[in-house]
C-alpha cells in the first residue's frame, strides 16, 4: 500500500487515479495522519440505472420528499442558513 501526502495526492490526482486502476490502494495523510484512502471498486460494475431509481423513490418517501412535503428549495434554503 503506498501513502501520500495530501498536496501530493492533490497534485498528482490523474497519476494516482491510474494506480488506483490497476488495482493499488493508496493512503492519503494530512501532516503524516491518514485521512482518506483511493481503493479500486470492489467488483468494477456500475448499479443498474433502475436500481438507482427505485432507491431515490424510496428515499424521497422515508424523507417526505414527495408532493405537498419539502421542496428542493427549502432544502437548498435551509442549508444555507449554516
Amino acid at each position: 500500500m503506498k501513502t501520500v501526502g495530501s498536496y501530493e495526492a492533490k497534485t498528482h490526482l490523474p497519476r494516482l487515479l491510474a494506480e488506483v486502476a490497476k488495482g493499488e490502494t493508496i493512503t492519503i495523510t494530512k501532516h503524516g495522519v491518514p485521512v482518506a484512502e483511493l481503493v479500486p471498486p470492489r467488483d468494477g460494475t456500475k448499479p443498474a440505472v433502475g436500481n438507482v431509481v427505485e432507491e431515490w423513490i424510496a428515499y424521497r418517501r422515508r424523507h417526505n420528499l414527495t408532493r405537498g412535503g419539502i421542496s428542493i428549495r427549502e432544502m437548498i434554503d435551509e442549508g444555507r442558513r449554516y
